[in-house]
């Protein structure tokens, strides 16, 4: 005899303005400078494409990206902290990655800290490479610390 566990299959859904206290909390939880409620409420604002990723009816991973001429730009990609490293990072890039094909663009671009090695593995697995570097661009406990940018085509 053998049990066997099943892992609930997360479902994706735009995020709505009702979920910002959801994701800000996830948000607070995974950076030492998260962002504010209004950088989401003015990225739901202006029409960027924002998703939750939700395992029985529980946010656990979010995405904002912009598209536009061609491109697609990730804003913000977060999984809940206990459930990092478990694939969900991977699958919320991806679902991303497919709706800006379906829109079009046929470059993704990012950024992302240099100390941050588990979203760069992620990125680097996923196609990335790195094609510039932005200076003192996020906030730091000391000082700021530069963005690598990175890209990927995605034709």
């Amino acid at each position: 005899m053998s049990a066997v566990l099943e892992t609930p299959v997360p479902d994706f859904r735009p995020m709505r303005e009702e979920d910002i206290a959801g994701v800000l909390a996830i948000e607070d939880s995974a950076y030492t400078h998260p962002w504010g409620e209004g950088i989401f409420l003015d990225c739901l604002r202006v029409g960027y494409s924002c998703w939750l990723m939700e395992r029985e009816e529980e946010i656990i991973a979010y995405g904002v990206m912009s598209i536009a001429a061609g491109e697609s730009h990730l804003l913000n990609l977060c999984v809940k902290p206990q459930l990092q490293n478990m694939g969900y990072g991977r699958m919320m890039l991806d679902y991303l990655l497919d709706l800006a094909r379906q829109h079009k663009a046929d470059m993704a671009f990012l950024e992302v800290r240099p100390s941050n090695r588990y979203a760069i593995k992620l990125y680097r697995n996923s196609g990335f490479d790195e094609v510039g570097m932005r200076r003192n661009y996020y906030p730091a406990i000391i000082g700021r610390e530069d963005a690598i940018i990175l890209a990927r085509s995605l034709v």
